[in-house]
Parts: C-alpha cells; sequence; structure tokens
C-alpha cells in the first residue's frame, strides 16, 4: 500500500493523494488578473493526477506584488478570472489551493525573464515596497517602515483575499511565511528590528503571522483547510532558526492552521545552503514533532520512491514538488506507476498507459 497514494483529510476536504504541486510564480498576470495561461498550466497537473495543486503567491494587496506581472486578488475581476481555472481542476479529479502573499521589501521587483534586474522605477510601473523594518533586500531599493495602520491593512488584504479565494472556488488557503516575503520579514530578527510589539521577541516577531491566522480562520469558517508556508531557517547567522520555526509551527496550528509547508531560506542574499536531494526534508521532520503537527516536504524532491520514502520515515504527511511537474505534467501518473499503485486516468490518456 503506498503512502504516497493514500487519501488525507483535511476538514472538509479529502485529497486524494499525498504528492501536490507547489505553488510557482508565473509572472504572467495582466493587472493582476490571471490568464489562459494560468488556466493551461495548472488544470494540466490534474490531468496528470495530482492530489492538490496550489496556485502561484497571489498578491492580497497590490503593493503586495514581487513583480507588476504577479497574480492577484485584491478585486472581483481577479476572483472571476480565478474561477474557471479551479473548475477545470477539479474538473479532472484534484483539489484546488491558493497561496495567499505579500512580498514586503522583496515587492516591486523585475519578473525573472527581464532584461533588467532589482527594483522596478516608478516611470516603469514600480512602487515604494514596505517591510518590518526600512531594511532592503540586497540589491533592491529600500522599503517604508510599516506603522500600525500599514500593519492593520496588510490583515486586512489577507482576509478580504482569503474570501474572494473561497467565493472563486479553491478548497485550501495558504498563507506565504516564507522565502523572504512579508510574513517572514516579520518572523526574522535580520529583517524586523521593531521596538513595539511586533518586534524582539519570537511572540512578538509571529504577531502578525497569528493575528493573519486567526483573523482568515474566522473570515473563512471551520471548514476550509488553511495552510502556512515557513522557512524554517534562514540559512545565515542570526536569523530564523529552526528551533523558533518549531515553536511558530506549534502556535499556528494551535491558532487554526491545518498543515505547514516547510521550506527554507530566501531572507538574505548572503543565505548559505547546502543543496542536494531532499535538502529540507530533515526541517518538515524537525517540525512535524514526531507526528504531533502535519507537514509538507518540499525541496529536490523528483522521484516516486523518494517521495514513499519520505512518508514512509514519518518525516511529513505530504509532498510537494514543483521543477519535476514542469518537467513532467503527468508525475504523479509517472509515480504510481512506478511505485505500482493503479489510479484513474484520463480516458483520454488510458491508451498511453504502461500496462
Amino acid at each position: 500500500m503506498s503512502i504516497l497514494f493514500s487519501p488525507v483529510t483535511f476538514r472538509s476536504l479529502t485529497v486524494r493523494n499525498r504528492l501536490w504541486v507547489s505553488p510557482m510564480c508565473m509572472y504572467s498576470a495582466v493587472d493582476g488578473v490571471v490568464q489562459e495561461w494560468h488556466h493551461t498550466h495548472l488544470a494540466q497537473f490534474a490531468s496528470g493526477g495530482a492530489g492538490l495543486i496550489v496556485a502561484e503567491a497571489t498578491a492580497v494587496v497590490p503593493e503586495g506584488r514581487i513583480s507588476p506581472r504577479d497574480a492577484g486578488l485584491w478585486t472581483d475581476e481577479q476572483r472571476d478570472a480565478w474561477a474557471p481555472i479551479v473548475e477545470a481542476i477539479h474538473a479532472r479529479g484534484a483539489a484546488a489551493g491558493v497561496q495567499l502573499a505579500h512580498a514586503g521589501r522583496k515587492a516591486s521587483t523585475w519578473w525573472p525573464w527581464a532584461a533588467e534586474r532589482g527594483s522596478v522605477p516608478a516611470e516603469d510601473g514600480g512602487w515604494v515596497s514596505t517591510a518590518p523594518s526600512p531594511i532592503a533586500f540586497e540589491g533592491y531599493a529600500a522599503p517604508a517602515e510599516l506603522d500600525a495602520g500599514g500593519i492593520d491593512a496588510v490583515v486586512d488584504g489577507f482576509v478580504t483575499a482569503a474570501r474572494r479565494a473561497v467565493d472563486a472556488g479553491f478548497d485550501v488557503l495558504e498563507l506565504h511565511g516564507a522565502h523572504g516575503y512579508l510574513l517572514h520579514q516579520f518572523l526574522s530578527p535580520l529583517s524586523n528590528q521593531r521596538t513595539d510589539q511586533y518586534g524582539g521577541s519570537l511572540e512578538n516577531r509571529a504577531r502578525l503571522l497569528l493575528r493573519i491566522v486567526d483573523a482568515v480562520r474566522v473570515e473563512v469558517g471551520d471548514g476550509v483547510p488553511l495552510f502556512v508556508r515557513i522557512s524554517a531557517t534562514d540559512h545565515a547567522d542570526g536569523g530564523f532558526a529552526p528551533d523558533e520555526a518549531e515553536a511558530v509551527a506549534a502556535w499556528a496550528t494551535e491558532h487554526g492552521a491545518d498543515l505547514i509547508d516547510v521550506s527554507s531560506g530566501g531572507l538574505v542574499a548572503h543565505q548559505q545552503i547546502a543543496v542536494h536531494p531532499g535538502y529540507q526534508v530533515p526541517l518538515a521532520a524537525t517540525l512535524r514533532q514526531g507526528g504531533r503537527i502535519p507537514v509538507s516536504a518540499v525541496g529536490l524532491i523528483t522521484a516516486a520512491e523518494q517521495a514513499e520514502q519520505v512518508l514512509a520515515e514519518g518525516s511529513a504527511d505530504a509532498i510537494f514538488a514543483g521543477r519535476e511537474w514542469l518537467r513532467d505534467p503527468h508525475f504523479g501518473l509517472r509515480a504510481a506507476h512506478e511505485l505500482g499503485v493503479e489510479i484513474a486516468w484520463p480516458p483520454q490518456y488510458e491508451r498511453a498507459h504502461w500496462r
């Protein structure tokens, strides 16, 4: 019996398997509105056997976009553009999630294949980014420090985006607290040098994340699964560390989160990461605390047996993969075959089954 291809339930949602698609930015939206590209891109993974597909980091407010080409959920037009994509995922048997995000000091930057690098100037459609403290990410423009009203507006942005996401049909919401974006910036002492209730102690640095978990849970009710992605280490001296991540993971679940999506890094340019297959799995195992906290693992997980082993060892409850799905949008069908598991194929593809 494969663990990878066994179902898993969060609140009112049962996901058909535990091999999921990570949120991956496409930088292809127009004014925050997703396009035909997103429809084809995401629906193909459902045809390919994914259990859960989490759409890319989606800005909750315009100034929270990583780039001017990011997807958003701050308008009803954006909500309505997401709805047929969610419907297409559901029609192919998978669950649909969306990652709600605010880029903080890493906002207003050029998309990866632009000719330029760094921050987008105002004359090219850029804007002033915001952060817990006025400390720039290396190579980017300095952000403005959020005041109390600005923090309240961030919370409101996550809440209204969550409502639009649920109204668009998404089954799962994920709060992006990783990869050096705003909620991670509050968590790390390298980017948060505040002296008010949102800075200093770990409890204070986690306050905004937990406040958003509380507010989103109230807004969407008890039936909607809520995930939180965190970077469990900054890979830099003096930064957010695994023992702190362990505490934050426990607090988040106590406040209503259903799973911690464990990643790492992204906060500072001088991070030192030893990258190898499954390099972030031990972090997931640490935060899982022997099964007390549901977690997902991610990070160069590219093969069926590797993913199955991570679950069999008790390091995680589910697997998120990214680049492997881009290389093979039918990774789920292939992984099931390699593990000797029979899963439903789209009838249009049955003639290609490896029988």
